[in-house]
């Protein structure tokens, strides 16, 4: 597949915030946002155990969420602070929808809609 046909997208997040960015067209080569998911995180729980499962589903919700504004996918790269980026890539290698998509991570701090989509857009061009 020619590179000027691959569905490219890109994801800045956190473990509560996650902005997707993709192309309107295949043709274009300017990058929009097209979602943003948020993560809230678990309520006070004073059942370590308990608390720790319902964190644990929280984040494979915030993963589905972000993965459903992102059909048939070819290559992503997923930026942002902390280790949520390396759970979300195991995530989608793990999905059977996903598992075939070039993923790239690097790190970066908290960007606003517009500089995260001209981020994305220099990666993949």
């Amino acid at each position: 597949m020619s590179d000027k046909n691959r569905k490219e997208f890109g994801v800045w997040m956190d473990s509560h915030h996650a902005t997707i960015v993709g192309k309107k067209e295949l043709e274009d080569k300017e990058f929009i946002v097209i979602g943003h998911v948020s993560n809230s995180g678990p309520e006070h729980n004073s059942n370590e155990k308990t608390a720790n499962n319902h964190e644990i589903g929280l984040t494979q919700k915030f993963f589905k969420e972000i993965a459903a504004l992102m059909p048939n996918i070819d290559a992503i790269h997923i930026t942002g602070t902390g280790q949520v980026q390396e759970q979300f890539m195991k995530y989608l290698a793990g999905t059977a929808q996903y598992k075939n998509v070039e993923a790239t991570e690097s790190t970066s701090n908290k960007m606003s809609d517009e500089n995260v989509a001209l981020f994305i857009m220099n990666h993949f061009n």
